[in-house]
């Protein structure tokens, strides 16, 4: 590890020193923008594998990239007591090639994620190499200020606040999807419709392959600049596993969700309101499902350190009655890994949650956010669920409503816009419930990253 630090150190420094204009990376690496390079005949070494020529016609250029994660974390009391402590090195290495050719486009990037020491590694930990993207893109229209495009192949998806569909960042290996979407872009609004079926990882080399056992499709809508409200979102998703477990119900799943969010994230009041219904089946039973969410916060710019307070709540079904034929169990479909912190312990699924928070500026490259969450069932007819909806624990023999508090600190230095470092530092502390369905011990981690991108 320490070897591979120091390389990561090292690179940071050289693309720092080289690049003439700071690039700007996207969440979803294929949106970088390269095109400001077009102009400059004076490119570096690094510039020039950034933006390369396919010719005369500017339309015609290619571009290479990726990143590199180390991610060392130790914890204590894993699963709240029920599995031994563990100290492990995980490793992400991300490399993409980007051609474009006039109206047709095509990306394509290799994941390689590792896990080393990690007991009893998942395949999300541990995907030794795979091929994570390979799309292709036909521009059916391509105007200034209007777009249509055609996008097939395995690629990523991120909608949203990324509480229903993300790239999966947090955890080791990122999500992609094997799909069809058509995406439409004109002035202050896009649309997107799709169909995917879900990669599910696999440990080993180049054997992710096609998921006949799940599907995810549906259509994204966010339109810009509305009066009073800024932004607003409206979308529909649906879902289809061939076997799903919840606490009451195992089988066939079919999922419909529909939603709206409404969201402002520039100015010193920022804001993000959501509400999603879900209905459909699992096994002859009756979905009716639902969540609501706020978050509000507000930067006071003209004090010290700038400090950036908000609260966020959210209220997520829970099934409501054992044996019956229904079942109100909030499925949150693809959300980000990390929802509740670096370590995901806990998924949106049947949770009352209040998340007061406070971030600090403290230097033009250093930040520091402390965020406590207070954690309820929502029903007590249901258990608790990690954030890939496995069961962690049932709630059919307890009536005990309180999971824990969790308080969260992080320290994240920006050296440079190639090279971030982060140290997060969690404890959780167990509440009545843990305490009556497992050895209840409270949870503690620290985690330091380094992340490389170029």
């Amino acid at each position: 590890m320490k070897n591979t630090f120091f390389l990561l150190l090292l690179l940071g420094i050289i693309f720092s020193a080289n690049a003439q204009q700071k690039p700007v990376f996207q969440r979803l690496r294929y949106e970088d923008d390269l095109t400001y390079l077009k102009s400059d005949s004076a490119k570096n070494w690094y510039e020039k594998i950034k933006y390369i020529p396919l010719g005369r016609n500017e339309k015609y250029y290619a571009s290479i990239g990726g990143e590199a994660r180390l991610q060392y974390t130790y914890t204590l009391n894993n699963k709240w007591g029920d599995e031994p402590d563990d100290g492990y090195l995980l490793s992400r290495y991300l490399l993409h090639a980007n051609v474009q050719l006039g109206i047709f486009r095509t990306f394509f990037e290799f994941q390689s994620s590792l896990a080393n020491g990690k007991i009893d590694p998942s395949p999300v930990d541990e995907n030794q190499l795979d091929i994570h993207q390979a799309f292709l893109d036909i521009d059916l229209i391509r105007k200034e200020n209007e777009q249509l495009t055609l996008r097939s192949g395995r690629q990523e998806m991120l909608y949203g606040s990324q509480r229903l569909v993300a790239v999966r960042e947090g955890p080791n290996s990122r999500l992609a999807f094997d799909a069809v979407k058509l995406f439409y872009k004109k002035d202050n609004w896009q649309t997107d419709a799709f169909f995917t079926h879900p990669i599910a990882n696999k440990e080993g080399t180049f054997n992710d392959r096609f998921n006949e056992n799940a599907k995810f499709w549906g259509s994204y809508t966010v339109i810009h600049k509305v009066p009073f409200i800024q932004n607003i979102d409206l979308y529909y998703l649906g879902l289809w596993k061939s076997r799903a477990i919840f606490d009451d119900a195992v089988g066939e799943e079919n999922r419909q969700s529909i939603g709206t969010r409404i969201w402002k994230n520039k100015g010193n009041w920022k804001y993000d309101f959501e509400g999603v219904y879900q209905f459909g089946n699992i096994n002859q039973k009756t979905i009716s499902a639902w969540t609501l969410s706020s978050f509000a916060c507000y930067t006071f710019k003209k004090i010290k350190f700038q400090p950036e307070i908000g609260l966020k709540t959210e209220i997520i079904s829970g099934d409501q009655h054992s044996d019956d034929n229904h079942l109100e169990t909030f499925n949150p479909l693809y959300p980000r890994g990390a929802y509740f912190g670096l370590v995901a312990l806990i998924g949106p699924s049947n949770l009352i949650d209040i998340h007061p928070s406070i971030n600090f500026s403290l230097a033009e490259k250093w930040t520091l956010g402390i965020d406590y969450d207070i954690f309820w069932r929502q029903t007590l007819s249901d258990g608790l669920y990690a954030p890939n909806m496995q069961l962690l624990y049932s709630g059919k023999d307890t009536t005990e409503r309180f999971i824990g508090s969790q308080l969260i600190s992080n320290v994240n230095y920006d050296m440079n816009n190639y090279l971030a470092f982060t140290l997060e530092t969690g404890w959780f502390n167990a509440g009545s419930f843990l305490k009556e369905v497992g050895s209840g011990k409270d949870y503690f981690y620290a985690a330091l990253t380094a992340q490389f991108k170029f």
